[in-house]
């Protein structure tokens, strides 16, 4: 794979990684050399460096990889998907689980970004062609509720929302065993995995992460719990709920059981609360459990009643 390098003279000494590689690359935004930065593609002084905000020092060797999606652009795909709601401004999609958010090393096409193209007009332009109007973002095998932005605008509006913490995200998910309290927070901080560059790892190092959850119903050796996001880091609420030893059934990656042959984790973006970035009316968004979600709360609720 192609790289660039870069050395720091002094007069770049003391500036952030991000705002340094930003001004490098006039085709790159700052949120797309983050989303770099974090996804691992950049190495300092010949090792990994996954916090945009390091700062530089005179002499620091910089290694950035191509991003090999730079150079396609994502492209229209008559892909169905739920549309909640959409306006000039925002689109809310209800997500499907086993669909990829936008396209990636790996999964260049059949994403959620090539579904929008072919049945929304205009998205934003923020995170380049690539992930047009993409302000968050949902793994893979989780299904839910996700706002589009449908130009830069509204993009700008949406994302000092979810970093002020005043765009509410909350969800429903199955966890193995019996949670003990009724309520609470996990507060760990999480960082990539040192031993799995597509994992994510609690570290003390790492970066804030916060997660409230309140317990819905109690089963056997289940939890249907709800998590509500104060932060949005990657993985989140996978991890935080296997850090308290309770992961969500279903998901392979951070230790879920799965009797039930499940295609992908239990987690269920099913409300989501924001401020429309035009008309400033507070709106909130609901989106039902998918059938398989349901079937397996049949189950369980069968159970609890013998």
């Amino acid at each position: 794979m192609n790289s660039k390098t870069f050395k720091i003279v002094s007069d770049k000494a003391g500036c952030r990684l991000d705002v340094f590689l930003s001004s490098e690359y006039e085709n790159r935004s700052r949120s797309q050399i983050k989303l770099n930065i974090e996804e691992g593609l950049v190495c300092l002084n010949g090792k990994p460096v996954t916090k945009a905000g390091t700062i530089l020092k005179t002499d620091d060797f910089i290694e950035i990889e191509d991003e090999k999606t730079r150079l396609l652009e994502a492209v229209a795909e008559d892909i169905p998907i739920d549309i909640t709601f959409q306006d000039d401004s925002i689109a809310v999609i209800n997500k499907a689980q086993g669909i990829v958010t936008h396209p990636a090393i790996g999964s260049l096409s059949g994403t959620l970004v090539n579904a929008a193209l072919f049945h929304i007009n205009n998205l934003s332009t923020i995170n380049g062609v690539i992930r047009p109007g993409i302000v968050h973002r949902l793994d893979k095998n989780t299904s839910g509720l996700i706002v589009i932005a449908k130009n830069d605008t509204a993009h700008k509006s949406l994302s000092k929302q979810i970093a002020d913490r005043t765009a509410f995200r909350k969800y429903i998910a199955i966890v193995d065993g019996n949670i003990k309290t009724d309520a609470g927070k996990i507060e760990v901080p999480l960082k990539r995995s040192k031993s799995d560059r597509k994992k994510i790892a609690t570290d003390e190092n790492g970066r804030y992460a916060l997660t409230y959850f309140n317990v819905l119903e109690r089963f056997q050796s289940y939890t249907l719990v709800e998590f509500c996001l104060a932060t949005g880091r990657t993985h989140q609420i996978r991890v935080h709920a296997q850090h308290i030893h309770h992961p969500i059934i279903g998901d392979d990656v951070y230790g879920g059981s799965n009797k039930f042959g499940l295609k992908g984790q239990l987690l269920h973006a099913y409300q989501l609360e924001l401020t429309h970035p035009v008309t400033q009316i507070r709106m909130k968004f609901s989106a039902p459990l998918p059938d398989y979600f349901e079937k397996v709360l049949e189950i369980l609720r069968s159970k609890n009643s013998r």
